[in-house]
């Protein structure tokens, strides 16, 4: 790597995690979701199972993200700052991830760096490495099969695929997707199904070690044995998730998430600390609104380049962002969140590298279009610094804030 790209590289993540980790713990409370998962974290460090008061607790949700916020909170203690740690941390790393993914399949350092820095200047990532959700851990679970998958680890990419499995269930989609394309591309009928299906399975089994360790899970002992009694509480959170209807005030559809059409607000207060009549203090989880609009026309670029060239980075791009995004739009009628898209944004950005090596193949006209790939970048970055306090939590004055709500649909 040159000097001036080192240099660059290593200027993105100490910003990406200057962002994350200052004033982590603000909010000083928990927002939004974190009240079921830090909750289900602590459970884990002291019993190894969620209980609620005592006496077993349904969950719908697998263990590994609630184990990765444990983490956190058993290193820092229980505050916010030992909340959010492990996000931040996955957050940051995810980052660096990004540029060495780009870098194998671009074998560009001009374009690996740019799109690190596109991933550290996306508002909806720098919220979710903030927030202790499981989300950021099944984002950086898929994008690290991804990786692996492209060196080919296939083993390792298999392990990787239970853990995200093992965070959220909507992680079979992408694996799902990729054994079926393995399974073709390669032949390999008997050992693909080992590595993409028996190993994930045996990984997200095996991350339930706390239940089968303790007598005191939901449904613990609902069979004869305890791997029924697990296969009979997986029929039960299966029922709750295909049947989860309940209206909620920030849901969004997912035809409206790659134009921004409806965000979370994880978090609202009015505070009496701006030095102004009126005040506001916000979480709003949000991607950088021109970054994302130039992502959706990217895909578009990406997939008609598919279909003329057929280029193997391309579909591979494509696959797992397709895999993490069409699934949802088969179920309109179930409570969803733009949130949710955290899942495929690290493949939102790849298909804007994999546009720019298009838009820089040229060699008579680069060093010109580089200048104009940097000017877009800090354009993204000003639309970043804009819309930053929304992003923390910072008191801003109510017309501040008022000026950033640019549709209805955000308020």
């Amino acid at each position: 790597m040159k000097r001036p790209h080192f240099l660059a590289l290593l200027s993105i993540l100490l910003f990406s995690a200057l962002t994350r980790f200052i004033n982590l713990g603000r909010p000083a409370e928990l927002v939004f979701d974190e009240v079921y998962y830090v909750d289900g974290a602590k459970d884990y460090l002291a019993h190894g199972v969620e209980l609620d008061k005592g006496a077993a607790e349904f969950i719908v949700h697998p263990p590994v993200g609630k184990w990765a916020i444990a983490l956190g909170i058993k290193v820092f203690g229980d505050n916010p700052f030992g909340w959010r740690f492990t996000a931040a941390l996955i957050g940051t790393v995810s980052i660096l991830l990004v540029y060495l993914i780009a870098k194998q399949l671009f074998k560009s350092e001009f374009i690996s760096v740019v799109a690190a820095a596109l991933m550290a200047l996306d508002g909806l990532h720098l919220v979710m490495s903030r927030t202790a959700l499981l989300d950021i851990f099944l984002s950086f679970f898929i994008l690290l099969a991804f990786y692996l998958l492209i060196k080919e680890k296939l083993w390792w990419a298999g392990v990787v695929f239970g853990l995200a499995l093992g965070t959220k269930w909507s992680a079979i989609y992408v694996l799902a997707a990729v054994g079926i394309y393995l399974l073709f591309a390669s032949r390999r009928y008997l050992l693909t199904p080992i590595q993409f299906g028996v190993l994930p399975l045996m990984v997200y089994i095996a991350s339930w070690f706390g239940w089968f360790l303790s007598a005191d899970g939901w449904s613990r002992n609902s069979k004869s044995n305890p791997l029924a009694s697990l296969i009979n509480y997986h029929r039960e959170i299966l029922n709750f998730h295909t049947g989860l209807t309940t209206d909620h005030s920030y849901q969004a559809s997912a035809w409206n998430w790659l134009v921004l059409g409806r965000p979370t607000s994880f978090f609202y207060d009015d505070p009496k600390s701006c030095g102004a009549d009126s005040c506001s203090q916000e979480v709003l989880a949000i991607g950088t609104p021109i970054l994302w609009w130039a992502g959706l026309v990217a895909i578009f670029v990406a997939i008609g380049y598919f279909i003329y060239r057929r280029e193997t980075s391309n579909g591979l791009i494509l696959l797992f962002l397709l895999s993490s995004y069409l699934p949802w739009l088969a179920f309109p009628e179930r409570t969803t969140f733009f949130f949710y898209a955290i899942a495929f944004q690290p493949f939102l950005i790849l298909c804007i590298g994999f546009v720019l090596t298009k838009f820089l193949e040229n060699e008579v006209t680069r060093k010109v279009r580089q200048q104009y790939t940097l000017a877009g970048v800090s354009l993204v970055a000003l639309f970043f610094a804009y819309f930053f306090p929304l992003f923390v939590g910072q008191v801003i004055t109510y017309s501040d804030w008022y000026a950033r709500m640019w549709f209805s649909s955000w308020i």
